[in-house]
């Protein structure tokens, strides 16, 4: 069933790109390249989340990255405090 769900996302994004690609010019190329490049990120990412729900979000990602930095902060507040 999660072909289905997939074949749902290709389709939404087939639409977005025939009813807004032809409203941009031949000069638009950046903006050709960046509405190509979101449209494609975020397909892959509603694909990843249709197989895999519990996926991490972004908040969860930063979280992980600056723990470090948090752990360090603390040791140096609590010495100068």
């Amino acid at each position: 069933m999660k072909w289905a769900q997939v074949l749902g996302i290709v389709v939404l994004l087939l639409l977005m790109a025939l009813f807004d690609w032809p409203k941009m010019s031949r000069n638009m190329k950046r903006e050709k390249i960046a509405y190509a490049s979101l449209a494609g990120m975020g397909a892959v990412l509603a694909v990843l989340l249709v197989y895999d729900p519990e996926l991490p979000g972004p908040t969860q990602w930063l979280q992980v990255l600056y723990q470090p930095l948090v752990q360090i902060m603390e040791k140096l507040i609590v010495k100068g405090g």
